[in-house]
């Protein structure tokens, strides 16, 4: 006959067994161990309807700086961007007379684009070009409104937590500061250019402006998919998907710095008019090779990026270095079955995407840029870095050792508990 001692201690045991057994099965579902890490910390506490509000939001206002680079790259195209001679903080609002559009035209008549470029132009032709880059302008402070009000009224609800809102914070303050960029970018315009060169702003400046665009866009993108996808499909799939992706992430990772740097490089292009020299394709004037690749007037550095020969050439090799890339790495995806379906669905339209802007870019080069096909041709760039931003979060690897040291923190005292039920159902079992 058991003694009571005994009997309790049984009772204690499996009362502890019960409690253990809840514990793993709660350990195991940590939405489960995804959920204590990363994307899920921007939206920890959400409902799936709330978390979608905060990504319907993001998605516009994502959408809103795709549509504001597309912009500038019509008023580059368009050669407005040196119509408007001052900036103001607050905006500005178009002349509406006659007499004020015949002052701010006197205005432009005073920069060295017009007095090299523009003589003779209309005050019509004068208003064409002012609007372009007026509505850039006014498109970009209207972002701050888009921004700026849904992000108090979620606030206001407690659907912005501390992580999420110390990342927007930063977002807003990158958008505040484009502007002063752009000015600084513009104001290079007005310099009296060297001897027998044509008025155009810093190509430097003008990269620097499109890298914070692309990187303000890109940072977006991203936080719309961790709020809209807190657990990355890569983590919900399984651990064969998730060694598939690990072995695609090796590639897609430099693969996206190339795409980047491609999109730079079709800045220094831009800015030097390299597309409306050497319109053939796949030769370069009948060299493959130009002859003018080296300047003797140029410091070797200085070269790559003001040489028109060198700028297209560059672009050209870099575009098809993205193109061999990024079939390189449809090739691979497509022998990685466990890859999750949201993969292999931006990688498919990756290698579309890529396909269709480089034919793009050919037409454009030999049709001499018209503005519909080069504005066009940037804004498949960003369509191009878009989808590599879908790729890499549907890929993206599971939590790592320091995450699981962080569940352990935070589920350490259940854990502790269970094992040492374990060991203790162990020692009794032994006597």
């Amino acid at each position: 006959m058991r003694s009571p001692q005994g009997m309790a201690g049984s009772s204690l045991l499996r009362s502890l067994g019960r409690r253990m057994k809840a514990t793993v099965t709660e350990f195991r579902s940590i939405p489960n161990a995804a959920e204590a890490y990363g994307p899920a910390v921007l939206t920890a506490g959400l409902t799936p309807g709330q978390r979608r509000q905060l990504a319907v939001w993001l998605g516009v206002c994502s959408a809103w700086v795709f549509v504001l680079v597309v912009v500038g790259g019509i008023t580059r195209l368009t050669r407005s961007g040196l119509s408007m001679t001052s900036w103001k903080f607050t905006g500005e609002k178009p002349p509406s007379t006659p007499e004020e559009w015949e002052a701010e035209f006197a205005r432009y008549k005073q920069t060295p684009e017009y007095i090299k470029t523009n003589q003779g132009m209309t005050v019509e032709e004068f208003k064409f070009i002012y609007f372009w880059e007026w509505g850039h302008r006014m498109w970009g402070r209207a972002l701050g409104l888009v921004v700026a009000l849904p992000a108090a009224y979620f606030a206001s609800r407690g659907l912005i937590n501390g992580p999420l809102g110390r990342r927007l914070a930063l977002l807003f303050l990158m958008g505040g500061t484009q502007g002063l960029v752009g000015w600084w970018m513009v104001r290079s315009g007005f310099q009296e250019p060297e001897e027998n060169q044509v008025p155009r702003v810093s190509t430097y400046r003008m990269a620097g402006h499109l890298a914070t665009a692309f990187t303000i866009f890109s940072a977006l993108v991203w936080t719309t998919l961790q709020v809209a996808i807190p657990v990355p499909p890569t983590v919900a799939a399984g651990p064969e998907a998730a060694y598939a992706s690990r072995l695609l992430t090796r590639f897609a990772h430099p693969l996206a710095a190339i795409i980047g740097i491609t999109a730079m490089s079709g800045c220094f292009v831009a800015g030097k008019d390299a597309g409306r020299a050497y319109n053939t394709w796949p030769d370069m004037n009948g060299e493959w090779f130009p002859s003018e690749y080296f300047s003797e007037r140029l410091p070797a550095l200085r070269n790559l990026f003001e040489n028109t020969a060198a700028v297209q050439f560059n672009h050209r090799m870099l575009a098809y270095t993205t193109l061999a890339g990024v079939a390189t790495l449809w090739s691979y995806g497509r022998q990685l079955p466990a890859l999750p379906p949201a993969a292999k669905l931006c990688l498919n339209a990756l290698a579309v995407a890529t396909a269709a802007q480089v034919t793009l870019g050919i037409t454009t080069l030999l049709t001499y840029v018209p503005v519909s096909l080069g504005a066009a041709h940037q804004g498949g760039a960003m369509v191009l870095f878009t989808l590599m931003l879908g790729l890499l979060y549907s890929i993206k690897p599971a939590p790592s050792l320091g995450t699981f040291r962080l569940l352990i923190a935070k589920y350490g005292q259940a854990a502790t508990a269970a094992a040492v039920v374990g060991i203790g159902g162990t020692v009794v079992n032994m006597h």
